[in-house]
């Protein structure tokens, strides 16, 4: 069947190209669902339409090495509503995200999936709807519920790239111990007022450890500091460039190193860490 599939796909395909439209005439012909339908056509090197302005920055190749790719993002908030909707658009097939919170009034100025019409609701219902509506072929995994130890080993297993979107603490070293057990890079991002900050940690470095030593403050800098609507919507961006690069092996990362983001002054500055072991 997935031959006929292929062949299918390659005559509706023009240019190396295929629309939208095709893709759900596809799956309406053959049974198969929208996830099939791209994951065999990037196999056959034919390229979704809405990834044409990928090609060049990446290869074919590269996109299907995306879409079979399974990233984790632990917060469904500022951070998270961003780097779910980024990892998305660029066609990451497999997205598992955390989050037992709902949305409040407060979250409107910041939270990309916040709207009046779904206040009280869950943040990682609302952020499936979202990846429904903008890449239905992408499987999101949503987990509404507290990031725990024991669940969190267990679902992170097989998982390549987690991203950390969480706003306390101590989560997120423990967040930080659990990867570094299961050997998966954590892609670390915190903001607060104009600030943020971004780094990424592999197996066998304590990144984490060094940044916020013995602090037992459960909640980030945001607490003092308020958080502005474009801080969270930069440093996403950073963390989904970051998950990128490691999933695809391309690029320089920020281990070893921290990029502190200081929006009011417009200053970037990237500091090494003394040592990652």
């Amino acid at each position: 069947m997935k031959q006929e599939l292929a062949r299918l796909i390659c005559q509706r395909a023009k240019n190396s190209r295929l629309a939208w439209s095709d893709q759900v005439k596809l799956m309406e012909e053959t049974g198969f669902n929208l996830r099939i339908v791209e994951d065999q056509a990037l196999a056959e090197g034919i390229l979704p339409i809405r990834y044409q302005r990928n090609v060049h920055a990446i290869s074919i190749d590269e996109q299907y090495r995306l879409f079979n790719s399974r990233v984790a993002v632990i917060g469904c908030g500022g951070l998270g509503g961003y780097v779910i909707e980024e990892l998305a658009r660029m066609g990451v097939g497999c997205i598992t995200a955390w989050d037992y919170d709902y949305f409040e009034e407060h979250n409107l100025n910041r939270q990309l999936n916040a709207q009046f019409d779904n206040l009280g609701q869950s943040k990682v219902e609302a952020a499936a709807r979202r990846v429904k509506k903008i890449n239905p072929a992408v499987e999101f995994i949503g987990l509404p519920r507290k990031f725990e130890e024991q669940t969190g080993k267990d679902f992170l297993t097989g998982i390549q790239v987690v991203i950390d979107a969480l706003d306390n603490i101590t989560t997120r070293m423990m967040l930080a111990d659990i990867c570094r057990n299961l050997n998966i890079p954590l892609v670390h991002g915190a903001i607060g007022g104009w600030y943020g900050q971004v780094t990424t940690q592999f197996s066998g470095d304590n990144t984490l450890e060094q940044l916020y030593g013995k602090n037992q403050n459960t909640r980030g800098i945001e607490v003092d500091q308020g958080i502005l609507s474009f801080v969270p919507a930069m440093v996403a961006s950073l963390q989904v460039a970051e998950a990128i690069k490691i999933l695809l092996g391309r690029g320089d990362l920020l281990r070893g190193k921290v990029m502190f983001i200081n929006l009011l002054d417009m200053d970037i500055e990237i500091m090494e860490l003394p040592s990652t072991q």
